[in-house]
């Protein structure tokens, strides 16, 4: 049959990244506490398009996804990137793999069970030199009390709820609870699915007397990563919804160098 995709284009003009966004598929990611867990991941998979074809073969993505089926490792990205570039003739290919990720957390005091959700991503490249680039993320729900509200008022302070993203590169693998307990150690106070009456007083309490800017938990996370031999780059963001602003607060920092990819 006639193969439209490897047709000569006559535009010469490379595309960057060309391939298939969105896919729902079910995936096994390793659980520090179970070994590993089920979840249903979004997929982007990309390769790049040299100038003389006119599209690349959309179906093989779906196909080559079956490398990584069942459980996401750090190998078997590897081995996807390569055989994307070799059955596609591509010189570069990159994967994204996002999830939610459920961690089973207790009330502080109660000691009430419920089920945390985090979303994740691990995303990979491949270049023309075969040299492979991973990084791990995490979204991690947090509690802020602001330290300037609380100096400033008779009565209380404003809290609110925020989010930090924590992108990390790493000589050996690293665990996502790690780095969900170590955003939620630098955050005024963590979040809880389940809480009981005396739990609520203590988060309140613990949070009250623990007031940060974001300033304050981006830098404090990165005092720990600057620390940790086993990080080579990260990049690490707060933003709280302010509750009585029309906007968010927002500080970021980036350390270490990445892979010219």
């Amino acid at each position: 049959m006639k193969d439209v995709q490897n047709e000569r284009d006559h535009r010469n003009i490379p595309i960057d990244k060309v391939g298939i966004k969105n896919l729902r598929y079910p995936i096994r990611v390793k659980d520090r506490r179970d070994g590993s867990q089920s979840t249903i991941a979004s997929i982007n998979m990309y390769v790049d398009l040299p100038q003389e074809y006119k599209g690349t073969h959309m179906s093989r993505f779906v196909e080559m996804l079956h490398l990584l089926k069942p459980e996401i490792s750090l190998k078997k990205f590897s081995v996807l990137l390569e055989t994307m570039k070799k059955n596609l003739d591509a010189a570069s290919a990159h994967i994204e793999v996002s999830f939610p990720y459920f961690i089973e957390k207790q009330a502080p005091i109660s000691h009430a069970p419920g089920l945390m959700d985090y979303n994740c991503r691990i995303t990979g490249s491949s270049n023309s030199r075969n040299e492979i680039d991973l990084v791990s993320e995490v979204n991690v729900p947090i509690t802020s009390v602001c330290p300037c509200s609380k100096e400033i008022s008779d009565h209380g302070a404003h809290n609110q709820r925020g989010i930090v993203q924590l992108k990390t590169r790493f000589k050996k693998f690293i665990w996502l609870e790690d780095m969900i307990e170590l955003i939620e150690s630098c955050a005024s106070c963590d979040v809880f699915s389940v809480l009981k009456r005396v739990d609520e007083k203590h988060v309140t309490e613990q949070g009250f007397s623990n007031p940060k800017f974001v300033e304050d938990v981006v830098r404090d996370v990165s005092e720990r990563l600057i620390a940790d031999d086993n990080i080579t780059w990260f990049s690490v963001s707060a933003e709280n919804f302010e509750s009585i602003h029309n906007h968010s607060a927002y500080a970021q920092i980036t350390n270490g160098v990445g892979p010219a990819i």
